[in-house]
């Protein structure tokens, strides 16, 4: 198993307009309490389906949760996490514009969130290797 932890990111953050560069873009979801178990799967399964958009930098896309977070109240009551990796700035903007993702955002999110946290930054090229993992079963 692979823990992904989303935290603190680098502080010395350049922006380059590189094309070569990777954007991963974390995003923290936080549903109201009303909203049932059954909703919040259906929506992890709805992103999942993300991952095979173009855009998205050799189908990586994770989605996870619960929080495993200890103490748990520094995940700040968020629920879900998803980070994914576009080659540049346009195929982000590609990411978000498309039908797909607004989708299963208008639907299965948005009319039922209570925050969300979105935090988009560019690798820098030294640190550039690690997004270069071999995609399995591709």
């Amino acid at each position: 198993m692979t823990l992904v932890h989303i935290g603190q990111f680098p502080h010395n953050h350049h922006r380059h307009y590189d094309i070569h560069l990777t954007y991963p873009q974390p995003v923290l979801f936080k549903f109201r309490p009303e909203v049932t178990d059954e909703h919040k799967q259906r929506f992890v399964t709805e992103l999942k389906k993300l991952k095979n958009l173009p855009c998205v930098k050799s189908g990586r896309l994770l989605v996870g949760g619960p929080s495993v977070t200890d103490p748990i109240d520094r995940s700040k009551g968020f629920q879900i996490a998803l980070v994914s990796y576009h080659e540049n700035l346009a195929a982000l903007a590609e990411y978000q514009a498309s039908k797909e993702h607004h989708d299963v955002t208008s639907t299965y999110m948005f009319p039922y969130k209570e925050d969300l946290v979105r935090f988009d930054f560019e690798v820098d090229e030294e640190d550039e290797y690690m997004c270069e993992f071999p995609v399995l079963g591709s």
